[in-house]
């Protein structure tokens, strides 16, 4: 079982803005990359104008491993938006890099799910113009 979506239901499209262009337009393409901070090599994300270790404004768009572990996981009964179907489980994993990204798990049920788990990303098309970062089970 996967996210399901109500088609009849328009999805927002997450806005691509001159701080986070590089991680969707790697998205776009099937790659997770976040920034990093050429100064100090710390991690960036969420994306912004300077690093929150040193402050330097120089960051690089890195390509992530795509692999991590599930750090945490809730599971919705009842939806805050129409245009996702219930039952849907939200995970946040951090991933080999120690970014943390929250997303949602493909093809798992969520009773499935555990904190823990080991993980790898995937991109699901959720509309035409839309894909989004999921990840799967390792293994």
């Amino acid at each position: 079982m996967t996210m399901q979506y109500n088609p009849d239901v328009k999805k927002l499209k997450p806005p691509a803005t001159g701080e986070n262009q590089g991680f969707w337009d790697g998205v776009k393409n099937g790659s997770l990359a976040f920034q990093r901070c050429k100064e100090c090599s710390a991690w960036i994300h969420p994306p912004r104008p300077a690093c929150p270790s040193c402050r330097s404004l120089e960051k690089e768009w890195v390509p992530s491993s795509g692999k991590g572990t599930i750090h945490s996981v809730v599971t919705y009964r009842e939806s805050p938006d129409p245009a996702f179907k219930v039952p849907y489980s939200v995970v946040l994993v951090e991933l080999e890099e120690g970014v943390k990204l929250i997303s949602n798990m493909a093809d798992m049920k969520p009773e499935d799910i555990q904190i823990g788990m080991s993980v790898e990303v995937v991109f699901e098309e959720v509309q035409e113009d839309i894909t989004l970062p999921k990840f799967r089970k390792v293994g």
